[in-house]
């Protein structure tokens, strides 16, 4: 499992066999999407890898919103009420 999903996973206290939703539609997530892109040369330091830039998409919303700059403060905001809703727990 990649570095960026264990933190996202670990964050939210997911295990493998969870249903993890899409964060922007709540149908069923199969990727962990850097928010802001860690370009073509990756991200060796992991400085992407903060629970503040990762959030779960279903693979239609990552084609669609991916990394597309006009979409880039909606996926922020939208993680951003994933992440308090979690925190107010």
């Amino acid at each position: 499992m990649k570095k960026h999903t264990q933190i996202y996973m670990k964050h939210f206290g997911y295990d493998i066999n969870d249903f993890i939703s899409c964060e922007v539609c709540g149908g069923r997530a199969v990727d962990i999407h850097h928010i802001e892109a860690r370009g073509s040369g990756g991200d060796p330091q992991g400085k992407k890898d903060t629970i503040e830039n990762l959030m779960a998409v279903c693979r239609p919303c990552h084609i669609f919103y991916g990394d597309k700059k006009q979409y880039k403060d909606y996926l922020k905001d939208k993680h951003n009420k994933t992440i308090n809703k979690v925190s107010s727990k």
